[in-house]
C-alpha cells in the first residue's frame, strides 16, 4: 500500500456527524472529483475506505443517494454517479450555485465561514484530487484539480489556514503543492490525519539523524587525514634533523617530544600531550613540534643555498 492510500485509509475513520462539516467534505469532493457539471456527477476511487464512505457523507451532506455505486466489496475501481436533473439541482442549489444558469466552478467561501468546515473541506478535496509521496524518499503533497478558478482560490483559502502553498499547471490540471514537511504536517493534522503527519516527522528526523552521523563522520574522516599528514610531517622533519645531526644539539625539551613522537606516530596531539611527564598542554605540544618543523625547513633551505 502507499502512503496515500494508508493517509485517505486514516482520514475515513473520522466520523460523518455535522451537517455543515459533511456538506463542506463533500463539497470538495465535488470540485476535485472525475466530474461536477451541470450534466452529472462522476466520482472514481480504488480506495475501498473511501468507496464505503461516500453514500454516507452524501446522504449526510445533500439527503440524496447515488443513481450508480459499485457492490459493496467490489474490487478494483468503483464508480459513483448521479445524473438525475433534480438530484443535480439539490445540489447545485445547496452549494450556493444558481441551477438556472450555467455551472462556473468556484469556491464559495460563505459555506466555509468555521474551521472546522473549512478542514473537512480540505480533507474533501484530498480524498478527490490529494496524493502524498513517501516521506522516507522525498516530502512532495499536492491536490490536482482541472479548474482553473477553483484552484486560484484554494490558494487563497490555504494562506488564510496558514499554509502558503505552491502551484504549476501540468497539461489539462492546476496542481496546488506542498515540498516543505513541516507545512505537510500541519496540513495532514489540519483535515485529521495526525498519525500519517507524525509518520513524516519520524522520517524527517530519522533523515536529519542520518544526515548528521554521516557529516560527523565527514568531519572525523577528515580531522583524521589532517592528523595523519601532520604526524607524517612531523617525523619526516625529525629523521632529517637526526640525519644531519642537529638532533642532538636541540633543546631537553625538544629532544624529548622527538622521542615521544616517535614512538606514539598513531597518536593525536591531545594523546601525546598526557605521555610527558608531567603531561603539558596541547597548545604546548603543537608549538614544538611546530618548531621541529621549521627547523628541518631552514636546515634544508641552508643546504639548497650551499649548492
Amino acid at each position: 500500500m502507499s502512503f496515500s492510500f494508508d493517509t485517505k485509509n486514516e482520514l475515513c475513520k473520522i466520523p460523518v456527524q455535522r451537517l455543515c462539516c459533511a456538506r463542506a467534505e463533500a463539497y470538495g469532493i465535488l470540485l476535485y472529483c472525475n466530474s461536477f457539471n451541470s450534466a452529472g456527477v462522476r466520482i472514481i476511487t480504488e480506495n475501498p475506505n473511501f468507496a464505503a464512505r461516500l453514500p454516507k457523507l452524501f446522504y449526510r451532506a445533500f439527503n440524496l443517494q447515488f443513481d450508480r455505486q459499485p457492490e459493496p466489496e467490489q474490487p478494483g475501481k468503483q464508480i459513483f454517479q448521479i445524473t438525475d436533473p433534480k438530484k443535480l439541482d439539490h445540489i447545485i442549489n445547496l452549494l450556493g450555485y444558481d441551477p438556472r444558469q450555467n455551472l462556473v466552478l468556484h469556491i464559495n467561501f460563505g459555506l466555509l465561514e468555521e474551521d472546522c468546515c473549512r478542514a473537512s473541506f480540505l480533507r474533501g478535496i484530498f480524498f478527490a484530487g490529494g496524493s502524498i509521496t513517501d516521506p522516507y524518499k522525498r516530502y512532495h503533497l499536492e491536490l490536482n484539480g482541472s479548474h482553473f478558478q477553483v484552484s486560484r482560490e484554494l490558494d487563497v483559502l490555504l494562506r488564510e489556514c496558514g499554509y502558503p502553498p505552491k502551484s504549476v499547471s501540468r497539461n489539462s490540471s492546476y496542481i496546488t503543492y506542498f515540498k516543505q514537511s513541516d507545512q505537510i504536517e500541519d496540513f495532514l493534522t489540519l483535515i485529521g490525519a495526525p498519525v500519517a503527519a507524525m509518520n513524516i516527522m519520524t522520517a524527517r528526523m530519522e533523515k536529519d539523524l542520518r544526515n548528521s552521523v554521516n557529516r560527523r563522520l565527514n568531519c572525523d574522516t577528515a580531522n583524521l587525514d589532517k592528523a595523519v599528514e601532520a604526524a607524517q610531517e612531523q617525523l619526516e622533519s625529525i629523521h632529517k634533523l637526526r640525519s644531519r645531526g642537529t638532533l642532538e644539539t636541540l633543546p631537553e625539551k625538544l629532544r624529548q617530544t622527538t622521542q615521544l613522537r616517535e614512538t606514539h606516530p598513531e597518536l593525536t596531539l591531545s594523546e601525546l600531550a598526557e605521555e610527558f611527564q608531567p603531561p603539558i598542554t596541547k597548545s604546548c605540544l603543537n608549538h614544538r613540534l611546530r618548531k621541529l618543523v621549521e627547523l628541518a625547513a631552514q636546515l634544508e633551505k641552508q643546504e639548497y643555498r650551499k649548492e
